[in-house]
């Protein structure tokens, strides 16, 4: 199953008028939040509406996952029970392994839950296993959680975001290993939209597929950023055509517009043309 990940929305599961306003919104795939963003006291609430939700008119070609609490929470099989068959997935966050991955399943397996997975990679173990979780076979995504991996690495957030560099370099070379999309971590001052954009196109050059979005705001800039622009098709297009030509007269590379090009970076230039080699 692939999936397009570019604009992935939180909404709190507890607010049932921001669920309601998602399908109008049309990120690439909603995440009702059943943890982080509802306090214990009104889970039941969100469970409810997360029902609702997904048994609505508007959610019907409409990708919807909930995230549920993680495996170690005494939510998570409150929130299993109460999955309705109608989402497209399932989100599950704090994943540490392929054991605790594995548990979940049975877990859900034993509620009649069948659904695919995005796994969420938020501690130092989960980054450290990742490529082996990435590549079980009900995953078809992951995100990075960059809060609470800086947390649990005893770190702290910078602008500069030089303390997840790795990490996220870790999480883009799981994806490239596996075939699952990664999608990146939150911005969350969700007025700057200029940070949103650069940290959208340092995760694009490191192999991620899409951005999490905690404001509607966010999902136009999450798309843009993730799709090819019309300046970089014209210019494959172009770089293409020149090497294409090189090639029939013998040569193996070619001056473009100042560049050496090679097979190399024709490959990317067929890559973004959506061509095969």
């Amino acid at each position: 199953m692939t999936e397009k990940f570019r604009s992935v929305l939180f909404a709190p599961g507890n607010k049932s008028e921001l669920l309601k306003k998602l399908p109008k919104i049309q990120p690439d795939a909603a995440i009702v939040d059943l943890e982080d963003a509802v306090p214990d006291t009104e889970k039941a609430k969100a469970r409810e509406n997360l029902r609702e939700f997904s048994l609505s008119e508007e959610t019907k070609e409409f990708p919807v996952f909930p995230r549920v609490n993680p495996i170690s929470s005494k939510h998570f099989e409150p929130d299993v029970r109460a999955i309705p068959p109608q989402v497209s997935g399932i989100v599950i966050p704090k994943i540490n392994s392929v054991e605790e991955l594995k548990e979940a399943e049975r877990i859900l397996s034993d509620n009649s839950v069948e659904a695919n997975i995005i796994v969420g990679i938020e501690t130092v173990l989960g980054l450290v296993s990742a490529t082996e979780i990435l590549r079980h076979g009900s995953i078809i995504g992951a995100y990075f959680g960059a809060e609470d991996y800086v947390l649990d690495l005893g770190g702290f957030r910078t602008s500069g975001n030089d303390e997840v560099l790795l990490a996220r370099s870790q999480m883009g070379i799981a994806s490239r290993l596996t075939g699952v999309p990664v999608i990146d971590q939150i911005v969350a001052d969700f007025s700057d939209s200029e940070r949103f954009v650069e940290e959208a196109y340092q995760a694009r050059a490191l192999g991620f597929s899409g951005k999490l979005c905690i404001h509607p705001s966010q999902v136009s800039l999450a798309n843009k950023s993730f799709s090819y622009s019309e300046e970089e098709i014209t210019r494959a297009k172009e770089m293409l055509a020149v090497y294409d030509q090189a090639v029939s007269e013998g040569s193996a590379s070619v001056v473009y517009d100042g560049q050496m090009i090679d097979e190399a970076l024709a490959k990317q230039a067929r890559r973004i043309l959506g061509l095969s080699d």
